[in-house]
């Protein structure tokens, strides 16, 4: 039975740490040739050259989402190696904790030009690949953060979040008709840099009492793996998911399910 990104080339945003890193090492090891970008030229190289000495194929491209010029580099950049893109996974984001009367104008901006603007410049730039192959798939790095829940300090984070899980639903009516697929896939905590970043920031003399304390909370009491991502991102961007689309993954461990904290046996 052959691999089920067999012959598929996919670009991944934001891939050299974290969950976009988890997402690339998964979709090699499911057959995909990789396009693995980032704002980072020597991190993004470093993972490439570690995929291709891996025995995958792999192009390490230095992308910033939130310049649309770019974003037009890298694709071109990419394309010279690579037929088209089969599959792009828009996962760069960022998360800058912060009181909301606090914020300043370039707070709010750094998450607006990066995890909204950046998903949809990357997009406009991919998608025409797809429309001219009458096929493609697109996932969309959300959170439960936004649409779901939201913790204090997350205003800008959560707003630009939710606003993914709107643009996945009005992208996918429109894309349906080139059989695209777009969806989004919405995590709770995973342990990445970002969360270990925010846990710094909300308590830097120790981290890791946020960490642990946010662990307790989830019903399988530890956080997510960023491998774990991947493997729901590979379905979304493999056939079998070819019926599937303008739809919201969650994949939090059951975060959200508890209803309060305290009533219960």
């Amino acid at each position: 039975m052959g691999k089920k990104l067999e012959g598929k080339t996919a670009l991944i945003t934001g891939a050299s740490k974290g969950i976009g890193r988890g997402i690339a090492e998964t979709y090699a090891k499911h057959g995909a040739s990789l396009i693995v970008a980032a704002r980072s030229s020597s991190e993004i190289e470093e993972f490439a050259g570690k995929l291709r000495a891996d025995g995958y194929n792999a192009l390490g491209i230095t992308m910033d989402v939130s310049n649309p010029e770019s974003v037009k580099e890298g694709v071109k950049k990419a394309l010279t190696q690579f037929e088209t893109i089969d599959i792009l996974v828009n996962n760069a984001g960022v998360c800058r904790l912060g009181n909301f009367l606090d914020l300043s104008d370039e707070d709010r901006d750094y998450h607006i030009d990066i995890n909204l603007k950046g998903v949809w410049n990357v997009t406009k730039c991919v998608m025409p690949l797809m429309v001219k192959k009458n096929r493609g798939k697109i996932v969309i790095m959300s959170s439960v953060t936004g649409d779901m829940v939201a913790d204090p300090g997350e205003v800008a984070y959560a707003m630009t979040k939710a606003a993914l899980v709107g643009f996945t639903k009005a992208l996918a009516v429109e894309a349906a008709k080139n059989n695209i697929n777009v969806n989004a896939i919405c995590p709770g905590y995973i342990l990445t840099p970002m969360v270990q970043g925010m846990a710094k920031q909300s308590d830097s003399a120790n981290p890791d009492s946020v960490i642990n304390g946010v662990a307790g909370a989830i019903p399988f009491k530890r956080m997510g793996k960023p491998v774990e991502v991947g493997e729901l991102a590979a379905f979304l961007g493999s056939d079998e998911a070819s019926y599937i689309t303008g739809t919201q993954i969650v994949i939090d461990g059951g975060s959200t399910l508890p209803e309060t904290a305290s009533v219960g046996v």
